[in-house]
This record gives C-alpha cells, structure tokens and sequence, in this order.
C-alpha cells in the first residue's frame, strides 16, 4: 500500500486527509450504490471511477460547512447515476456477481444467481426513485438522515417509503 502521507491531499477548509484514504473508505459504498441502482457490476465499477475522479477534480470546491464529505460524494455519485441513466437509457438486466465468496458446491451457486436474478428483476419493477431509495439504503448504506439530504425527502419520508418498498419486495418474493 503506498504511503499515505505522500499521497495527493484532499484539501479544503476543514477537510484535510489523502484522497487515498477517502478513496478507500468510500468506495464499497459507492460501488454498492451503483451495483443496487443498476444490477451491472461493470457498469458499478465504472461509474464508481467516474465519480471519484470527478470528485477528485473537484475537491478544491468541497467545503464542509455547507455538506458533510459522504453527502458531497454521494451527490456526485447521483448525478453520475442520472448522466449514466440518460446516455444508456436503461437499467441492466441481471445482477451478476457482486464479489460474494465462492459457495461451496455448484448447487449453492446456481440457486445463489437464481436468488440475485430474482431479486433485480423486483427491483427493476420498481419506479426510479424507490429503487434510488434502495440502492441508497441498501447499496450504499447511508441512514435514512443521510437520503433525505441527498433527496430532498424528509427522514421519516424516506423511512416510510422504504419500509413499503421492503413490504412490497417481501411479499412479492414469497409469492
């Protein structure tokens, strides 16, 4: 691993640490957020790069007083989302691996895929924000504090509307 007190510094008024080390705790959250809005993982492992290195342009316009570094770097990841959306003018089709560890017998495997395949075409169904809901929750793993300044929804908004989206999800995977 390289030294981080040589690496490039994300430097802004109160935010002083190597964009290395940024980098590093940010990017499962942000792959994860593309992989659930999305279901790619090469389309989330792309878009991840292209986030960190607009972020990375952009650092020297980053300034705490006015949002926290995650809400920064998931609203550059939003818009990544919405540039990604426009110019594909489609979601993918199946999630493929997501990095899971390997299952132990072939039969695991195959009912693993089958599981991820059923689960993004639920997702799919979804209208766009609930699914950016989701992939915001779930993928990214922010708090529902943290969606609702990335969304402009309020907190209990979000909470109430994930808590239906997770509703409809389980009772459609039941049946």
């Amino acid at each position: 691993m390289a030294n981080l007190n040589n690496a490039p510094q994300f430097s802004s008024q109160s935010e002083n640490r190597p964009f290395e080390a940024i980098y590093e705790e940010f990017l499962p959250r942000i792959y994860n957020f593309f992989l659930y809005r999305f279901g790619d993982t090469a389309l989330a492992e792309d878009l991840t790069a292209v986030t960190f290195e607009k972020a990375w342009k952009k650092r020297g316009k980053f300034r705490q007083e006015l949002a926290s570094l995650s809400t920064w770097l998931f609203t550059i990841a939003r818009n990544t989302a919405v540039d990604a959306y426009r110019q594909n003018h489609r979601a993918a089709e199946d999630i493929e691996s997501a990095g899971l560890t390997d299952p132990i017998t072939p039969a695991a495997e195959s009912e693993r895929q089958y599981d991820l395949y059923r689960l993004n075409q639920l997702l799919c169904r979804l209208p766009a924000r609930e699914r950016e809901l989701v992939a915001m929750k779930y993928g990214a793993n922010l708090t529902n504090r943290a969606i609702a300044g990335l969304t402009g929804l309020s907190e209990s908004n979000v909470g109430v509307i994930l808590h239906r989206v997770v509703q409809a999800l389980k009772k459609e995977w039941e049946a």
